[in-house]
């Protein structure tokens, strides 16, 4: 697989990462045995940039990769995230803490769960509005110092706060969501990231499995599937965002591919400092994502999938609205 470098100060990925979350939480039919062997497929195809963080589960998902990682570690660029605070007893409760005494707590906790010493790329998950970002990324810098994180990254951060947390360290990465639809990067975030050297890594490249085609009614979601509460997935949202789905499907087809491999290879196409982390926990959908980097879009066909998937055709709030507070702040 190709490699992509994150930032200016230079943390080099494979050009697709692997995002864990659905192997522990949010999505129905988890199989623990099988998100090891896809774990282990990821790397036999050069998929070697790994993403949790400790509130997915919450903490079972960076538990899970610190037993694959054992006797991995040194074959992985390891992501983490810190910041958003679940209640283990009711994980529907969550506080946003990016306190540097959080800062402290949290990695030490992380680094325990993942059986490391190092974390690659450690992110706060979430900008927590009540405590300043100088002093949030401040303790983030002091773990650099010490040799506990290589590299900064902040996940969900809008453009001035952003360059106020660079100017304190420098900022590797920005993980937002970013696909055909879900645009909200190019209102300012890309043009920042580019402006200070900062990389950017693309989460739900596949809006949530929806873009894959794989999902053709709601009933298909199981009762336990938090896609259930989003809002793009409801009512008439689900039947207009199906519709650009076929749209997409269409253009794939004649690509001879996917629509989830054209939707990743549009991502992919949108610049060399972008780095998607599709989510799966199954073997046969990475296989699938993997083939997406062969998937060769020229100009006419990047201006086709514009025309059939224009900026903000999406229907429906990407989070449920309580949520949609905590974005891009």
């Amino acid at each position: 697989m190709e490699r992509r470098t994150l930032g200016t100060n230079g943390l080099t990925v494979s050009a697709q990462g692997l995002g864990c979350m659905g192997m522990s939480d949010f999505y129905a039919g988890r199989d623990e045995n099988e998100s090891l062997a896809t774990l282990e497929r990821a790397l036999d195809l050069g998929v070697t940039f790994l993403d949790t963080a400790e509130m997915y589960g919450p903490y079972t998902n960076e538990e899970l990769l610190g037993r694959f990682l054992r006797d991995r570690r040194g074959r992985v660029e390891l992501a983490t995230k810190f910041g958003i605070r679940r209640d283990p007893k009711d994980p529907t409760r969550r506080v946003l803490d990016g306190t540097p005494a959080n800062v402290r707590r949290s990695v030490d906790a992380s680094l325990a769960r993942l059986g490391t010493d190092v974390i690659d790329l450690y992110y706060l998950h979430r900008v927590d509005p009540e405590t300043p970002i100088e002093e949030t990324v401040g303790a983030m810098a002091d773990l650099v110092t010490a040799g506990k994180v290589r590299f900064l990254g902040l996940s969900e951060a809008g453009p001035e706060t952003l360059a106020r947390a660079h100017a304190v360290h420098p900022i590797t990465a920005v993980q937002t969501e970013y696909s055909l639809w879900s645009r909200d990067p190019e209102d300012g975030v890309l043009d920042t990231c580019r402006r200070l050297g900062i990389g950017f890594v693309a989460y739900s490249p596949l809006g949530r499995g929806f873009l894959t085609g794989h999902i053709r009614r709601f009933e298909d979601l199981a009762l336990d599937d938090y896609r259930r509460q989003s809002p793009r997935f409801q009512g008439e949202n689900f039947q207009k965002n199906l519709d650009l789905v076929s749209r997409i499907d269409e253009i794939a087809r004649e690509k001879r591919c996917t629509a989830g491999q054209l939707a990743l290879a549009w991502v992919l196409a949108q610049g060399s400092d972008i780095v998607p982390i599709p989510g799966t926990k199954r073997r046969t959908f990475l296989t699938e994502n993997v083939a997406a980097s062969s998937v060769h879009l020229d100009a006419s066909d990047l201006a086709r999938i514009a025309a059939a998937a224009p900026k903000g055709v999406a229907a429906g709030l990407r989070y449920p609205a309580p949520m949609m507070g905590s974005i891009a702040r």
